[in-house]
């Protein structure tokens, strides 16, 4: 282990545990092996408040009887947790912070009244995206409530695992994308992954624009997640009048992907482009390699990536 290249990647989400299981180079990723197993109904549910694991017991044996079937020996993990159990809000705030302390403490200030649950109590991570000419900071900050957070990585710990890093699916989903998306600095990215939407636009490459839409029960290409897209890309447009986004990429379950590139296509008045796990990972004899098989490990391959 001590000299291994490789990383693992974990999703959790109400239907089941991914891994997969990454090798190779940052910038060329293998994929070695990937692996499922289901969740019972029940066991498992979203939620912002309070705690997700049901049946504790259960899911640690899902945990287990996935990794062993990695054939990795490996405990260390990157999870990556379904968006709705968190919120990611773009934030700006007047002046600088003297410290980490000082500037958590004003975010958490400023968001009392914007988060459903209790900011005291929410685990809080931020990142500067850039300083206006007017010396405000414009921030990404992400809050998950710690019961939630403090439950999942109890969960991994009690069933022999060492978490790395946890993190919500978008930004696995965008890591997993990092490369395509890099290579045009005002783009957008609108995702439908595991009954949610993702919407990011970005400016000189910097997030400006986040909206993330639960739709349970909804299909990629239901006029609900049409309304979604077209509404999200109204608000944008409102709020900078002078952007034009000129590339948009997509993603979506390969069974609805190109309707729902058209779908997008039709809202943001140009071309899309479709995301597909299969091209940014180099697949072993033993991993799969068609996007039909590979798509439901996307949020789990970038989750590894951010450890390879």
């Amino acid at each position: 282990m001590l000299f291994s290249r490789k990383a693992l990647g974990v999703e959790v989400g109400p239907a089941g545990v991914v891994f997969a299981l990454l090798g190779g180079r940052a910038d060329a990723p293998r994929l070695e092996r990937v692996a499922s197993r289901p969740l019972m109904p029940g066991s498992m549910r979203t939620s912002l408040r309070e705690q997700n694991i049901l049946d504790p017991q259960h899911f640690g044996d899902r945990l287990r009887e996935a990794h062993a079937l990695t054939l990795f020996r490996g405990t260390r993990v990157s999870v990556t947790l379904p968006d709705a159990v968190g919120r990611i809000l773009l934030l700006d705030v007047e002046g600088r912070f003297k410290s980490r302390s000082e500037a958590l403490d004003i975010i958490r200030w400023k968001l009392k009244k914007q988060i459903p649950f209790d900011v005291a109590e929410a685990h809080l991570d931020y990142q500067l995206l850039r300083t206006r000419d007017n010396g405000d900071m414009a921030l990404l900050v992400t809050l998950v409530s710690r019961t939630v957070i403090g439950q999942y990585e109890d969960m991994f710990t009690s069933a022999g695992f060492s978490p790395a890093s946890i993190e919500l699916n978008i930004f696995s989903i965008c890591r997993a994308f990092e490369s395509r998306l890099a290579l045009a600095e005002d783009v957008a990215l609108i995702s439908f992954y595991d009954a949610i939407l993702g919407i990011v636009v970005f400016n000189g490459g910097i997030p400006e624009f986040v909206r993330i839409k639960e739709l349970p029960g909804s299909s990629a290409i239901d006029n609900r997640a049409y309304m979604e897209i077209n509404n999200s890309l109204l608000a944008y447009r409102e709020r900078f009048p002078e952007r034009i986004v000129p590339k948009v990429y997509c993603l979506a379950a390969p069974a609805v992907a190109s309707e729902f590139c058209g779908m997008a296509s039709e809202a943001a008045g140009v071309e899309t482009n479709l995301l597909e796990a299969k091209a940014i990972v180099k697949p072993s004899d033993s991993a799969p390699a068609d996007q039909a098989a590979l798509f439901p490990y996307t949020a789990a391959i970038g989750a590894a990536m951010r450890s390879l």
